[in-house]
């Protein structure tokens, strides 16, 4: 399977810079299940099921921003993010990473 690519926003690296240090390791945690689902994901994603422990979510008030959430208390943890495709293959574009508060501007 193809490696997931992926560019990050200048607000994700903001945010990522605000994290504690137990909060990255919580993080790249969660992004390691990410990454292995996405890949089922980008091969069959007819039917693809996302794991329980990130609470994948598309966002409702958006029109293509996603979330996960590996933490809810703790410290809470939750990134968002969202699909492209570039030349047939799936792109994720981190948008925010923190707490419950990077909801009011994803």
């Amino acid at each position: 399977m193809s490696l997931v690519k992926y560019r990050r926003l200048p607000t994700f690296d903001r945010d990522y810079k605000e994290l504690s240090e137990a909060e990255r390791t919580l993080f790249r945690e969660a992004l390691a299940v990410f990454i292995e689902s996405c890949k089922k994901f980008e091969a069959k994603p007819a039917g693809h099921l996302w794991p329980k422990s990130l609470r994948f979510e598309k966002l409702a008030a958006t029109a293509r921003i996603h979330a996960i959430t590996w933490s809810f208390s703790g410290p809470d943890g939750r990134a968002t993010f969202h699909f492209e495709s570039h030349d047939g293959e799936m792109f994720v574009v981190w948008r925010r990473v923190g707490r419950h508060d990077i909801y009011r501007e994803p």
